[in-house]
């Protein structure tokens, strides 16, 4: 029989992970929301509220609230590795929610289930950190599934796909970057910390690119808010919900393994994308699901040969 103490931590956890596919599924379906049908056009500005939640919040949790220890920067060469981080982060980040405006959240997330791919391909070419033959040979599927659901999308839009692409290239960078630039274990932060720092960083790089790029934001989120009044609550909730899915990731990550966060990610793909589907009923074609399908098993057989050979 099990204790009154395992059972609450069994809840705790259970807890955490229903909170966390809630805030990655919550702020991916809203993102499209807001990009698509509110048409709010301006991913960037967009960002640049869930990097500025991201700063504030991270503050107050870290500095006031301590839920994790504060870690200070030592050294100014580590300072600029962090703005690296932050400046391929936003890359990433940006191209995303362009994708969005342009493709279902369904095609978006076959696209981000190539993570790996690229992943495997940035280590290789930047540390020549090289897998066993079988790990690569599961990313055959990998690739070879969105290239089916490619050619089986209703909605593929080019430039959307190229943006898709760029964002996934760009998240698997960062990881790749991340551990080469912060491999130093005096100077290493974990993923909160981390957060603190990159996030102000990320508005300061996005600020100038919302007033070039998308000079009318102000002036069209006050036009459309007078059609949608709940327009600035939602975006207010989506740019809370970023940095609760941030918080929530170093969480379960904590209090599980990162194993558990790679099996429950492949997993939150799947439910993100029936879920999109039922919302916002955009078509699907049986090659698109059969393409999906193959690169999310192509993505848990190489996680597997990964946890085998080491």
């Amino acid at each position: 029989m099990s204790s009154p103490q395992s059972e609450k931590q069994t809840l705790f956890i259970t807890s955490l992970i229903i909170f966390w596919y809630s805030s990655n599924i919550g702020v991916l379906l809203l993102n499209k929301l807001l990009l698509s049908n509110y048409g709010f056009s301006f991913p960037i500005f967009l960002t640049m509220c869930h990097m500025s939640a991201c700063a504030v919040l991270s503050y107050v949790s870290i500095v006031f609230l301590k839920i994790v220890p504060f870690q200070r920067i030592k050294s100014r060469s580590q300072f600029f590795r962090i703005a690296t981080l932050s400046i391929v982060f936003c890359g990433s980040v940006v191209g995303g929610n362009i994708s969005l405006r342009y493709l279902p959240v369904s095609f978006n997330q076959a696209v981000g289930a190539t993570t790996p791919f690229f992943t495997a391909l940035f280590a290789y070419l930047i540390t020549q950190k090289r897998e066993a033959w079988v790990t690569y040979g599961c990313l055959v599927p990998v690739v070879a599934g969105v290239v089916i659901a490619s050619g089986g999308e209703p909605s593929f839009h080019l430039y959307g796909f190229i943006m898709c692409i760029g964002a996934t290239a760009a998240r698997a960078f960062k990881s790749v970057l991340q551990g080469i630039l912060l491999s130093n274990e005096g100077e290493k932060l974990n993923s909160m910390n981390l957060l603190l720092y990159m996030s102000p960083i990320a508005v300061l790089v996005l600020l100038p690119a919302t007033l070039v790029m998308e000079p009318n934001v102000i002036d069209a989120t006050i036009t459309l808010a007078v059609t949608h009044r709940y327009l600035v609550l939602l975006i207010l909730i989506n740019s809370t919900m970023a940095y609760g899915a941030n918080l929530l990731n170093f969480l379960v990550t904590k209090h599980t393994s990162a194993l558990t966060l790679q099996v429950l990610g492949n997993a939150k793909g799947a439910v993100a994308v029936v879920i999109s589907i039922l919302l916002f009923r955009n078509p699907v074609t049986f090659i698109g699901i059969a393409g999906y399908a193959m690169t999310v098993m192509g993505v848990v057989a190489y996680g597997e040969s990964k946890r085998r050979s080491k």
